[in-house]
């Protein structure tokens, strides 16, 4: 069978140059590898319309046959998000004090976190990406999802990149268990939360940690 009876189009590429290629690559490395995780966020308003292209470009991320198995919750509203903050920081407060192991402890001290999660309430927004185990049809069947996890993962990484190449910032935040948050936002069974990303501007007098990335040699392997 043809291509086009597939429902095929032709690939919209645009070709570069050697050296526009060599500039290109470099210049989002560079801007890329200036992006910080920040614990501190400012209050400020961010539009909404910057939210939704944020959201679109992670959608636009490849995805298991297609089926884009992911639904992203976007909170603004300052009683949803103090609800999110309680209930995840009493999920915190436990790994803090027995789930968490003593390696894993030490590992985060350089970080400077603890069980409170102020962030969930000042930054305006609050991000929750949902994975899809599988969906539902049109007559209520269950339709399977492929490679969900992979899938969400590639989503939310095209979100974070996007994020920071917007002007703003956020953090990873994985509460465990994160069964909160689907009862908190009364999402349907097939759907699970993945990760929690607050966005905003940083706080005026935010600190990082001081850290250095692997270089090249240390995260990659070539065969010539």
């Amino acid at each position: 069978m043809a291509n086009s009876d597939l429902g095929f189009t032709p690939l919209a590429f645009t070709e570069r140059s050697p050296e526009t290629m060599h500039l290109r690559a470099r210049q989002l490395f560079e801007e890329l590898n200036e992006r910080r995780t920040v614990r501190e966020f400012s209050d400020r308003p961010v539009a909404k319309e910057v939210i939704e292209y944020l959201l679109q470009t992670a959608s636009s991320a490849p995805s298991g046959a297609h089926k884009q198995p992911w639904t992203f919750c976007v909170i603004s509203d300052p009683v949803m998000k103090a609800k999110i903050r309680e209930a995840a920081e009493k999920e915190e407060y436990e790994n803090y004090h027995g789930r968490m192991s003593d390696d894993w402890l030490v590992d985060l001290k350089k970080f400077g976190t603890d069980w409170e999660k102020p962030f969930l309430t000042t930054a305006p927004y609050l991000i929750v990406a949902f994975k899809k185990a599988y969906d539902i049809g049109p007559d209520g069947e269950r339709e399977k999802n492929y490679y969900v996890n992979e899938s969400v993962g590639l989503a939310c990484g095209f979100l974070i990149a996007a994020i920071h190449h917007a002007g703003l910032v956020t953090v990873t935040h994985t509460p465990s268990p994160m069964n909160f948050l689907q009862q908190i936002l009364k999402r349907p069974a097939n759907e699970r939360p993945f990760l929690l990303l607050p966005v905003g501007y940083p706080a005026e007098d935010a600190q990082v940690p001081v850290i250095e990335r692997k270089g090249l040699g240390e995260v990659s392997v070539w065969f010539e």
